[in-house]
Formats: C-alpha cells, structure tokens, sequence
C-alpha cells in the first residue's frame, strides 16, 4: 500500500534526515511518536556446545514464558556427517531443551550418545519432538529417530506407523494429543523410499490418518507443516491422487483439516495443483498457500498465494501486486500475518484483518520482510532480510505501526544480534534466534520492561520513542561470518529444507 499523501512535507524531512536509520517502507499512516518498551535479552544458551536453534512457524513459547528447542551439547556427534532425518549438521550431540525462569533443562534422548529436538511446547509444558533411539534405519543408513513426547521430565518414544524406521512430532495440545509424520515400509514412488504418513497419538495410541486418495501425507509442498489445536483437529496437507502433475513433478496437493467426527476434509485450492496448510487457529480456522491457476513458474519457482480457511469456504488473500506471497500465523481472533510480494517482486511483511490486508513494510536498508507470529493483542514478529533472503534483524510491530528493531529496545553492547523474532506470547515476551558475532546461533528470549514484568533486574522501564529506536540501527552481520545461514523463502532445519525432500529421502 502507500503512504498517505497527506504526510506533511515537514515531517517526511525529518524522516529522510535519519540517513542510516530503521525506517517504514509502504505502510499505511505512519505514526513516528509511537512509544515502545524496553526489553530484557537473554540468551538461553547451549549445554557446551557453540550453538542452540528453535524451529519457526511453529508455537515453541508458552503464554508463561517458558520455552522449547534444541542446542548442541559438548559431545562428538558419532553419526556425524550421516546426520539423522531433521538432525542438526553440526558435529555435536544436539538435545531438547526447555527453558524456564532462567534455567535450561536438557530433555534427554531415548537412549546413549543420541539427538533429540523439541519442535512444540504447549501451554502446560507438554513438548513434542524427535529422538534418535540408538538403531539404524536400514533402508537409508542413517541413524533412526522416534517421534517422542516430554512430560514433567519423562521422554515417551510414540513408535512409527505399520513398522516403519522414522517418525518425528511436531504437534501436541494440552490434553496430550500428538501429531506428526511417520514412514510406513510401504514403497512410494514419489518420495524415493516408502510412504510417508500424518499420525494423531492419544493414550498411547498411534493413529493414521489417512490421505485424500493419494499415496502420502504430512510434509509435503515446499514449506508444509504438521499443526494441532486444542480441539483435537490436525491440518497439514496430502496427496489427492497418484497422478504426476507436468508442470510441478509431483501429485495434487491440497491442504487438509482432519477432526474425529468428520475425518480428513479436503479444503482445495485456489485454482493450481499445490498447496498445503501452515497453520491453524482453536477456531478451526486454517492458512497455508496455494498455486495459482496453471501453476505459473513451476516447478523451480511456483507462484502461491497465501489462503484462510474458514467455515467451509477457501479465501485468496492475494498479494501487493506481485507474484507469491504465504500465511505464516494465525491467531484465535482470525488476524493472519506472513509475507506477500509487490509490484516490484520485493517481499514485504503482511497483516490481514478483518478482510483488509496491511503491508507492514521493512527496515532500511534490507529489502525483504516477513512475518513469523501474532498473539491475541494483535502484535507481530519477524524479520527483516538482505537481497539474498538472508536474515538479519528481528522486528517488532505494534499499535499500528511503524516496524521498529528489536536490537534497538534491548540494553546496548549486546553480543547477540536479534535476526529472527519467531514467536510472541500473550504476555508480549518475544523467542526467536540470534547472532553471535562470531557467527554462532543462539535462541534468545525478550521480556518486556512493563507493568506485566515489574521489577526485572537490569529493566529499563522509561519508553522509547519510534524516531529515537529508529536511529539506532543495528549494524549488519556478514554471511561470511554465519556458520548456518538463515534463509528466507526456504524452511531450514540446521541446513536442511523442511519439506518433501527432507522427510522420506535425503536432500
């Protein structure tokens, strides 16, 4: 969208005079007396080893501040490099984590010198992820991983469906229900190894959900995932038949939302043969993307728009003007954030509410944004990135705007640099990634300086005006100095896109 013309000349001056300052790109009525908190940073560490990681697109902060992922241990990685299916690239020992009122607590693995990841946490500290369990997958010849759940401290191994080797979880709600994928020993033909199926656990029960007449469901398209709420129902997206598109290599693709009662429903799409589910709400309501009619650009560059579903009917939320554009989050009250191009093909940061969808624009000068969360008051994070979808700022957008820098509400001199906001709660605490200015990744945690935090140590409680944050922009990292690069458009799973590819077969 553009600015408002009626912007005074006065004020477009003062904005141009901050030559190196964050500033809004395409944004609706800018407000530059916006105030914001101080934040507290910390950085929630490793057990030894250089590096810590969270998974995006996926809830792994509660609504009390605690937290779920993976860091590397101290440990040589045996395996390594035949890393297991989403296993870090790293040559250590990775293991769950959850952090909590400033303690890391290793999760543990299922058995001896093991990796294990934390994908979900729910908002009673139930924790969803993966395990290797100490056998070898014989048809890959890498190391076998479980999908398994955490629970006040004890590690349950879920198993995999119909005596398959791999399995992982990536979904759990409060009442212990657990979804995720699982291969099966039957040989597939898309996948290059065997079937690849969406699960529901409960009550120790492993259950198969099904497909919509093709061969595989679960992780599929580019950039699916595997989501629950609390109500039970499951979306993510399967195969309708078996039948090779030309144009995308690969069979139908269309989202799904399973439930008890009606099974696996079909939810369509928006005129091409590919799209998946990303997320969804306790409403029912589901995003994702979907191909254009006649899968333009594909295969190496599909055109997508972003979707909400809702009430039996699939809605387009379209673009800027551009060519693709992805729902990422969506929260209980309907408001959906993620990315979509403008007429220019650059990728800005979108918020849609109530049927009107606002360009949240990005910081100078890195050209691309995108939005990762949105809690119920309506806040968003995310990131800005470079021309080659490298990220390096986190953002925060609030009370309508502008977008400011996280690294400029924080305490100066950090060593951290904020690149990724990926979750923010309702108490407005922010997770995500961060770098290290020698190129190590660590997960930090924001807590807000405010009257829901009162005394904080080392809080800063005194606002900080839109302009003043806005001129102190952060400094860029070099892509040279990264030791895992963080790029957007392409999940990363520690160098790995997660998609069809990395579940099923080796990338």
């Amino acid at each position: 969208m553009r600015k408002n013309l009626t912007t005074s000349f006065t004020a477009l001056a003062v904005i141009a005079a901050l030559a190196a300052s964050v500033q809004l790109a395409a944004q609706d009525s800018p407000d530059h007396r916006q105030r914001h908190h101080h934040y507290r940073l910390i950085d929630l560490g490793t057990f030894g080893g250089p590096q810590a990681f969270t998974q995006d697109q996926l809830p792994f902060l509660t609504n009390r501040g605690v937290v779920a992922g993976w860091a590397d241990t101290s440990m040589p990685d045996p395996n390594y490099p035949n890393s297991c299916f989403f296993c870090f690239f790293s040559p250590f020992v990775v293991h769950a984590f959850q952090w909590k009122e400033g303690t890391l607590t290793d999760l543990g693995a299922l058995t001896g010198v093991s990796s294990s990841e934390a994908f979900w946490i729910s908002n009673n500290g139930l924790t969803a992820g993966f395990s290797e369990n100490g056998a070898t997958d014989p048809l890959h010849s890498i190391p076998q991983i479980h999908a398994v759940l955490w629970n006040g401290g004890q590690i349950t191994d879920l198993g995999t469906l119909e005596g398959g080797y791999e399995s992982a979880a990536f979904a759990v709600n409060k009442r212990g229900q657990v979804a995720g994928v699982s291969l099966n020993l039957v040989p597939d033909p898309f996948l290059g190894g065997t079937q690849q199926r969406t699960f529901l656990w409960q009550d120790g029960v492993m259950q198969d959900l099904g497909t919509l007449g093709g061969t595989d469901a679960g992780l599929l398209g580019d950039q699916g995932n595997i989501e629950i709420n609390e109500r039970g129902q499951v979306a993510a997206c399967s195969y309708v038949n078996s039948t090779t598109n030309p144009t995308t290599g690969t069979p139908t693709l269309d989202p799904f939302l399973w439930d008890k009662k009606n099974g696996m429903q079909d939810l369509g799409g928006l005129g091409g043969t590919s799209g998946c589910a990303i997320n969804l709400n306790n409403r029912g309501q589901v995003i994702g993307y979907s191909n254009v009619p006649g899968d333009v650009g594909c295969p190496s560059a599909c055109e997508v728009h972003p979707f909400l579903w809702g009430g039996g009917v699939l809605r387009d939320l379209g673009t800027f003007g551009g060519a693709s554009g992805r729902a990422i989050a969506i929260n209980d009250a309907g408001e959906v954030v993620g990315w979509a191009m403008d007429q220019n093909q650059q990728v800005r940061a979108f918020l849609w509410r109530n049927g009107v969808k606002r360009n949240l624009g990005t910081l100078s000068p890195l050209p691309y944004s995108n939005a990762q969360w949105i809690n119920s008051k309506g806040q968003v994070v995310g990131f800005v990135a470079d021309a080659n979808f490298i990220t390096h700022i986190a953002f925060l957008w609030e009370n309508g705007g502008p977008m400011v820098d996280l690294n400029s509400l924080v305490p100066p001199g950090s060593e951290l640099q904020l690149a990724n906001a990926l979750n923010i709660n309702d108490r407005g605490e922010i997770a995500g990634t961060g770098l290290l200015t020698n190129g190590d990744f660590r997960n930090f945690l924001l807590i807000p300086c405010d009257e829901n935090h009162p005394s904080l140590e080392g809080c800063d409680y005194n606002l900080v005006d839109a302009t003043t944050a806005a001129s102190r922009a952060s400094p860029l990292i070099s892509d040279a100095a990264r030791r895992t690069p963080l790029r957007f458009g392409t999940r990363q799973v520690f160098g790995a896109p997660l998609c069809a590819g990395a579940f099923g077969r080796r990338n």
